[in-house]
């Protein structure tokens, strides 16, 4: 379908504002735009250091979410992970307790202003409450170097990690990571989350061998037809991912591994629970440890309970305008 001109998102846009359980990589309270169309609900939701173009992969994805169909899927049930930010150890059970069934955990790690001692601690944290049979991962966001995350995995590796999540900032570093890795004898598999989202390329993590896992996010990549077809050319494991997203952005990452062919790990896709609300009264939220395929659409009364203060709405607006003006008006959505 041709792009929607802008006035058309604009017409059916709704801001919300709503606050974290515990902050997230520094985020306090998510904002996020929604789009109304003929199809349903979409999000436009990225983070606010990102400029128009590359914010404008985020707007094609909720224009795609809001005015076409989603691909088949070929289950009707996502596993997935719990989040466990940077939290004190001491904490850890209450951040499991908001994903009931899941027996797969996300570990932040290498949180700026922390030691790495903490990250070994909450990893211990989280052992100790998921068990042996637990699964656990840990999520960098590239805030190591080689040197450095080769040491601290090798003291989290005790805990029998599933992979670590970029732990450092380039494809070049995840490369050497690897083969340093490998040569220690220490047998963490590497994942690439923002050397696949925030690419120009994301095929060279591929084309370099960086990574055995790719995490992948339908906004940062456009919408979930890209994301499937940057999974298939990666030819590797995937596992589907979020952005702190309300309900609506999650029901679009959801629909994304609900069509993947292979579904080999649990998904990071159960962040609504970081919230402290949301748009819908069915927030997709774990149970069982997994989420339901479908469409979510949004509550005109949560939104309202939500609405963000009208200067934040005027600045959401001209966001949407800046990155629509990125996007091909004659190609696809």
């Amino acid at each position: 379908m041709s792009l929607p001109a802008v006035d058309e998102l604009l017409a059916g846009l709704h801001v919300v504002a709503i606050p974290m359980r515990v902050p997230f990589r520094g985020v306090r309270v998510r904002e996020a735009a929604l789009l109304h169309g003929p199809e349903g609900w979409g999000e436009f939701a990225p983070f606010l250091e990102y400029g128009p173009a590359q914010a404008s992969r985020w707007l094609a994805a909720g224009v795609e979410a809001a005015w076409e169909s989603w691909p088949e899927t070929v289950r009707g049930t996502v596993p997935v992970n719990a989040t466990v930010p940077a939290v004190g150890p001491g904490e850890v059970p209450g951040v499991l307790a908001r994903f009931p069934g899941c027996t797969t955990a996300k570990v932040k790690v290498a949180e700026r202003g922390q030691p790495s001692s903490a990250d070994v601690d909450r990893v211990a944290a989280v052992r100790a409450a998921l068990g042996r049979e637990g699964r656990i991962r840990v999520d960098a966001n590239g805030g190591w170097g080689v040197e450095e995350a080769a040491d601290v995995l090798g003291r989290l590796a005790r805990y029998d990690l599933e992979y670590a999540e970029q732990p450092c900032a380039t494809v070049e570093e995840l490369r050497d990571l690897r083969l340093l890795l490998g040569r220690r004898g220490l047998g963490v598999p590497v994942a690439a989350d923002e050397s696949i989202r925030k690419a120009s390329d994301p095929l060279r993590v591929r084309d370099l061998a960086a990574a055995d896992v790719v995490v992948v996010k339908v906004a940062p990549l456009g919408g979930v037809r890209a994301a499937l077809e940057v999974v298939q050319a990666c030819g590797l494991p995937a596992v589907v991912s979020s952005a702190l997203d309300t309900s609506v952005g999650m029901a679009a990452g959801v629909a994304l591994a609900a069509a993947l062919p292979d579904l080999p790990y649990a998904c990071g896709l159960g962040t609504v629970a970081l919230l402290e609300g949301d748009v819908t009264p069915e927030p997709l939220v774990p149970q069982a440890g997994s989420l339901p395929a479908g469409r979510v659409a949004a509550d005109p009364d949560l939104l309202d309970r939500w609405a963000a203060p009208p200067e934040r709405t005027t600045w959401w607006r001209e966001r949407v305008a800046a990155a629509h003006a990125h996007l091909d008006p004659g190609g696809p959505a």
